[in-house]
C-alpha cells in the first residue's frame, strides 16, 4: 500500500550505529523522505555530527532516547537496535507505521529456533508470523504488502541470492552445500569489542562461530522453503582486516546432466533486469572492492576442478546490500517508490 503524504516521516531506531549511520547516508539523497527522530540511547542529547563527523554537513535531529520519540507523525520505522528489543517496542508502534527492522527478532519463523540461536524468549510471535523476509529479489511481491518486514542478515543475503533459484529449479543438490564466508569488522557493530580491536583483527585473518554462528539457521530456513525439504550447510564466517564487505565462496553439487555454465546461464536469467544483482561473465570473479559503498551484490560461477562440482562467489557491501541499503530497498517497495530511489550510488573504487 502506498502512502499518501510525501516526504514521508522516517524514524530511525539506533542512528548511533554503523547500520543507523548509513540509513541516514542513503536516505539524505531520498527525496520522497524526511529525518524526524533519531535515536540513540548512549548518545542521546548528541548531534549526528558529534557521533559521525561525516554527517557534519547534513540538517539532522538531535539524538534522542527511544521513550522521548513522539509517534504521531510518524510513517515509518527502521529499526537497528539489538536483538530482542524490538519484541516489546513492536506492540507500543500505532498500526499505520510502518516498520523495517534489522535485528533477527522477526527472521526466523519458529520461535524455539529463534531461542536456541538467540538465548531469547520470543515475545511477539504473533508479530513473528505476520513479518515478511526483507530480501527484495525473492519476496518483492510480498514487500509490497507488508506493514513489517524483517531485514536480513548479511551473511544469509551474500548466501540466498546465487542459491535460492538454482535450488528452487533442481539445478543443484541440497546435499553438501558449503559456504565459507569473509566479512570485514564493521559486521560486528560500534560497540566496543576485544575481540575487534585494531590489534586483535589487524594483520591476520581468522574463523569465528565455528559450526555455531547464528545465521546459519537463518540461511537453512530460506534454502529450505526453496528447495521445498530440509536442507542443512556448512557455513562457516571468517573476520578480514577491512572495515566493509562480504565475499561468500559457495561449492555445491550439481544436478545429473548439469553443468557450471547452465548455473551461470539460468542466474543471469533469474536475475535480469534487477537493479541491484548482476551474474559476472565466465572467468570474471566479483570482489567486495566491486561493490562498496554501494547496494549492488556481483555474482561469480566457476566449475570446479571436482567432477559434479560448481563454486558460486557472491560479493556484497555488508553496511548496505547486507543491511541498511536493503532496508531502503524494501522501504522504497512497501511505500510505492522507484525501488532503486536513494540507493543510485555506484560502487566507490578504488
Amino acid at each position: 500500500m502506498t502512502l499518501s503524504r510525501v516526504p514521508l516521516n522516517v524514524a530511525i531506531l539506533g542512528a548511533s550505529g554503523y547500520t543507523g549511520a548509513e540509513l541516514v547516508r542513503l536516505l539524505a539523497r531520498h527525496d520522497g523522505v524526511r529525518l524526524v527522530a533519531l535515536t540513540g540511547d548512549r548518545k542521546a542529547g548528541q548531534s549526528m555530527a558529534q557521533v559521525f563527523p561525516h554527517l557534519a554537513m547534513l540538517d539532522l535531529p538531535e539524538l534522542v532516547t527511544i521513550e522521548q520519540v513522539d509517534w504521531s507523525g510518524i510513517d515509518v520505522v527502521f529499526g537497528c537496535l539489538p536483538h530482542g528489543t524490538m519484541h516489546g517496542l513492536v506492540r507500543t508502534l500505532p498500526e499505520r507505521i510502518k516498520i523495517i527492522d534489522l535485528s533477527a527478532d522477526f527472521r526466523l519463523r519458529d520461535g524455539a529456533v529463534y531461542a536456541q540461536w538467540y538465548g531469547l524468549e520470543h515475545k511477539a510471535l504473533d508479530y513473528q508470523q505476520q513479518a515478511v523476509y526483507g530480501l527484495p529479489e525473492l519476496f518483492r511481491a510480498e514487500i509490497a504488502k507488508a506493514r513489517l518486514v524483517a531485514g536480513p542478515g548479511c551473511y544469509p543475503t551474500a548466501a540466498q541470492v546465487p542459491l535460492v533459484p538454482l535450488l528452487a529449479a533442481g539445478l543443484i543438490q541440497t546435499e553438501d552445500i558449503i559456504i565459507d564466508a569473509k566479512s570485514g569488522v564493521s559486521g560486528a557493530g560500534r560497540a566496543a569489542k576485544e575481540g575487534v580491536l585494531h590489534t586483535e583483527v589487524s594483520e591476520g585473518f581468522h574463523a569465528y562461530g565455528v559450526a555455531g554462528h547464528r545465521h546459519a539457521p537463518e540461511i537453512e530456513q530460506g534454502l529450505s522453503l526453496a528447495a521445498g525439504r530440509d536442507v542443512v550447510v556448512a557455513f562457516t564466517p571468517h573476520l578480514l582486516p577491512m572495515n566493509r564487505g562480504i565475499l561468500a565462496t559457495i561449492y555445491v553439487k550439481l544436478s545429473d546432466g548439469v553443468t557450471a555454465s547452465d548455473l551461470r546461464k539460468y542466474l543471469a536469467d533469474h536475475y535480469a533486469g534487477e537493479p541491484f544483482v548482476s551474474v559476472m561473465a565466465e572467468g570474471m570473479s566479483p570482489a567486495t572492492r566491486h561493490v562498496r559503498g554501494s547496494n549492488h551484490q556481483m555474482i561469480g560461477v566457476f566449475a570446479d576442478r571436482l567432477p559434479g562440482r560448481a563454486i558460486l562467489l557472491s560479493a556484497i557491501d555488508n553496511l548496505v546490500k547486507g543491511a541498511s541499503g536493503q532496508l531502503i530497498q524494501s522501504m522504497n517497495i512497501m511505500c510505492g517508490f522507484p525501488e532503486n530511489k536513494g540507493l543510485e550510488q555506484l560502487p566507490l573504487f578504488p
